[in-house]
């Protein structure tokens, strides 16, 4: 196998992978699949339902740092959003300015200490939050490209995807099954700026 590589994913629901049966979700999948090609991946999955960019701001740094090791090729893929442009009691759990804010100081610090790829929120299935969603996906590359931090945009590429479509209908209605997920990691895995990708930038 090829050097030691210690992956940190840090996200949301959708990095965790809630409702897949098989535990295994997007992550999981893409790891694996590098693996078999021959890298020597230890992959952390540090996806919690429910967070938000601020909830990642406060936790990624203390969760990535204590899994590096020295002498590894160290790296950090993030994935939020969804969360952010949940309307609960009356407002936003965080503000459009507050999320941008939060992506920037994150990608900033995480550059400092690994390689770094933000990874966009995925569509939630409930139209008006989806609308927010495509207004804060525009902002956050335009973000990410200011810090020279590779985006890869998933929201409208899933919403217009039947596959993913049948993949929520049979997982919660929000996330999608095993086979939604595959799909994510499918996309993960075709992108070039993806560490094991096979697609030439």
């Amino acid at each position: 196998m090829t050097a030691d590589w210690r992956l940190c994913f840090v996200g949301d629901s959708f990095v965790q992978g809630t409702a897949d049966d098989a535990c295994l979700g997007w992550v999981s999948r893409a790891a694996a699949t590098a693996r078999n090609a021959g890298h020597d991946v230890t992959s952390y999955n540090l996806g919690i339902r429910r967070d938000t960019s601020a909830d990642i701001r406060r936790r990624w740094q203390s969760e990535c740092t204590r899994r590096f090791r020295d002498g590894c090729r160290n790296a950090i893929a993030f994935s939020f959003g969804a969360n952010d442009m949940t309307v609960e009691n009356g407002r936003l759990r965080v503000p459009l300015e507050d999320s941008l804010a939060n992506l920037s100081a994150i990608l900033t610090e995480a550059r400092a200490v690994a390689p770094v790829l933000m990874i966009g929120p995925l569509p939630v299935n409930d139209r008006s939050q989806d609308e927010r969603l495509a207004v804060l996906c525009e902002h956050y590359t335009t973000t990410s490209a200011q810090l020279g931090v590779p985006y890869l945009p998933l929201l409208q590429t899933m919403t217009d995807d039947t596959r993913w479509q049948q993949a929520v209908a049979k997982g919660d209605g929000t996330h999608p099954d095993g086979d939604g997920y595959a799909r994510v990691a499918e996309r993960v895995m075709q992108w070039p700026a993806w560490w094991f990708s096979t697609t030439p930038l």
